[in-house]
């Protein structure tokens, strides 16, 4: 029996090399489809690598020693002009008893700066009455810048309500309440004198 000695033909490598790009482009494939997969679980899962019993860095607050401790600010403890610390609360409150003030004319005034510097009644310079409160302390704010100290003082009117007065003083001091007088109209601002009996402070 005669035997065949020729050589089997070996498979080409045209065969050999499709096979590698096939198996490469399958690992490729795979590789991303995994990659997109760990990156979506990351970005839609909040912190997936984290404890769910372990509370958020975030969420806990720790008190400072400044948190809760820091005194409330009064309206008497507010800075006034300059930096200073206001001596008075922001309104300066003051109840006129009915029948206890009349208007001051020029004459009396003429005849207590002649008798002399101190005077036996209250008197204050009024000028400005408001129904709010708000425009009152704007006044009150104004005359400060002028280096006037007003008050505000409330009083209700029948059928007419509740009045609030931007006065300053009380002046126990005629040469005071003359000088404070002369400032006004310099500014411009209207004033009238008005004598006050008995006067309860708040």
């Amino acid at each position: 029996m005669s035997r065949d000695y020729k050589k089997p033909d070996r498979p080409s490598s045209r065969k050999r090399g499709g096979s590698l790009f096939t198996g490469i482009l399958i690992g490729l494939i795979v590789g991303l489809a995994v990659a997109i997969g760990v990156a979506l679980t990351i970005n839609f899962s909040p912190k997936p690598f984290v404890s769910r019993d372990k509370r958020p860095e975030e969420a806990t607050q720790v008190p400072t020693k400044n948190d809760g401790d820091a005194p409330k600010t009064a309206p008497a403890e507010v800075a006034g002009i300059n930096g200073k610390p206001a001596d008075k609360p922001r309104f300066d409150f003051y109840t006129i008893l009915p029948g206890s003030e009349e208007p001051v004319s020029e004459q009396e005034i003429k005849q207590a700066t002649k008798q002399g510097n101190a005077a036996k009644e209250n008197y204050f310079l009024q000028v400005g009455s408001f129904q709010a409160a708000a425009e009152a302390d704007n006044m009150k704010a104004r005359l400060a810048l002028l280096g006037l100290e007003a008050v505000i003082q409330t009083t209700d009117i029948p059928d007419k309500g509740v009045w609030h007065r931007v006065r300053i003083g009380p002046f126990t001091n005629i040469e005071d309440m003359n000088r404070s007088r002369t400032l006004l109209t310099q500014s411009d601002i209207p004033s009238s004198l008005v004598k006050v009996k008995e006067l309860l402070s708040h």
